[in-house]
């Protein structure tokens, strides 16, 4: 507090010895912050929030959720009530709503995804928009696969990615897709499964 952080309610609080938070942010009830965490400035967390060992930039925005292991940018809003799992990197200006799970996946700048997503084992790009409900498939009963969503691609809400699936830059998925082959860039994959439909948007 002497750093000019601010703790609303430090009998709701629990923060460990080693972690390091920065001037100008503010800390809200029920927030437990452990282990190896780095918290930089101008940061509002919690209410409600666990973060343990990450790593989260300045001027973020995390709000009844849980980080795990994770590296934060700068100008990140996650939150309410999603989960940042270990292994995962959120670039600045990177948008989580509410109910979703990230786990070992990298977001590109910009990139959003709003409500009710799991992103497991993903290279996401920038300026993507991922539609509510969707998920990657990334397990098939005995090993795990990696998705990749390149830049300014937009995933319609309930698609299905079954990795390993690579969707090309600036391509779009139908809503309630199944998509279980890459899909080029500039194109649409619609359907379920997905038809690839091939478009000059470059």
């Amino acid at each position: 507090m002497e750093t000019g952080v601010r703790i609303i309610d430090p009998d709701t609080t629990y923060i460990d010895q080693e972690v390091v938070v920065g001037p100008d942010t503010v800390i809200f009830p029920n927030t437990y912050i452990r282990g190896s965490t780095n918290i930089s400035s101008n940061c509002e967390i919690g209410p409600n929030c666990e973060i343990t060992n990450s790593s989260i930039g300045s001027s973020c925005i995390i709000r009844s959720s849980t980080i795990e292991s994770t590296m934060i940018h700068d100008n990140v809003s996650i939150g309410p009530y999603s989960h940042i799992r270990e292994g995962s990197v959120l670039y600045e200006d990177v948008s989580i709503g509410n109910y979703v799970e990230i786990k070992n996946s990298t977001l590109g700048r910009g990139t959003k995804s709003g409500h009710h997503c799991y992103l497991g084992d993903s290279d996401i790009g920038s300026n993507v928009n991922i539609g509510a409900g969707t998920i990657t498939c990334n397990y098939d009963g005995e090993q795990k696969h990696r998705t990749t969503i390149k830049d300014n691609a937009f995933i319609g809400s309930d698609t299905k990615l079954v990795a390993p699936v690579t969707i090309g830059k600036q391509s779009i998925t139908g809503a309630g897709s199944i998509v279980t082959k890459n899909i080029p860039d500039f194109a649409k994959g619609i359907g379920s499964p997905a038809r690839i439909l091939k478009e000059d948007r470059s």
